[in-house]
């Protein structure tokens, strides 16, 4: 770490819990980010701002109107870009030294093997069931951490999936993948604008706990917000050992 990596980091460093080994953690860690909207735009900002060294952006959409109510990362000047591009374009502005990789393209089963296994933790900020459980096998494949975020109309999601614990579940034990469960989106239903803030912050302080080895992230948790009445709950989430994606996998 140089001079003024130790001064833009400060902040960090002087918290006990960090020190310099974890913001030089952050700094030699991947994270991939798949969805650039809502939840990946605040969390893109804040891991570039926090010294994640290097992003993974990928997203095969392009930025329209109606996303700029939320999706703080993009602006007008970006309508019609590929979020992913517009995401990195903004990043470049705040934080330079950043390395960041665009995938401007909606993920094959392939992809996701390639670009999961090059990460660290990989954020999943879709909005689509099929996707999700995409992201799910190849995080279990290669044993990577999984922060999973969902924000709709006014309720918020949060989980990590950590297979790398013995006991911890996968995004399939909560939700059994079946049906077309991804008809549920933000294009339909809306979804209120500092909810996708919270979720996708939280997104990437939970990516920054498992990277820099500090805190406890919330791996076997499931937390509910409630932006209307500022409620959180959370359930803990049982390793389902028949579990087609997970179960009977050797952990350690």
């Amino acid at each position: 770490m140089d001079d003024p990596q130790l001064l833009r980091y400060s902040r960090h460093i002087m918290l006990d819990e960090i020190g310099i080994e974890g913001q030089q953690r952050l700094l030699d860690a991947t994270v991939l980010i798949v969805g650039l909207g809502g939840l990946g735009s605040p969390a893109a900002l804040y891991l570039a701002a926090g010294g994640v060294g290097r992003l993974l952006l990928a997203d095969g959409d392009t930025v329209d109107l109606t996303n700029l109510q939320r999706q703080v990362i993009h602006t007008e000047d970006s309508v019609g870009v590929n979020k992913a591009e517009s995401a990195r374009q903004q990043l470049a502005r705040m934080s330079p030294a950043t390395q960041v990789e665009v995938i401007p393209a909606r993920l094959d089963e392939a992809s996701l093997d390639s670009l999961v296994a090059r990460a660290d933790v990989v954020l999943d900020c879709t909005d689509n069931y099929k996707t999700r459980h995409a992201i799910n096998r190849a995080c279990v494949q290669h044993r990577k951490p999984l922060v999973s975020g969902a924000a709709l109309s006014f309720a918020g999601q949060l989980a990590v999936f950590d297979n790398r614990q013995a006991e911890a579940p996968c995004y399939h034990c909560l939700f059994p993948e079946q049906g077309d469960g991804g008809a549920q989106n933000c294009a339909t239903f809306g979804v209120f604008s500092p909810l996708v803030g919270i979720i996708g912050t939280m997104q990437a302080a939970e990516a920054m706990k498992l990277l820099g080895e500090f805190g406890s992230p919330e791996t076997g948790r499931f937390l509910m917000f409630d932006a209307l009445k500022n409620d959180w709950q959370t359930l803990r989430l049982p390793r389902d050992p028949m579990c087609p994606v997970c179960g009977g996998k050797p952990r350690p």
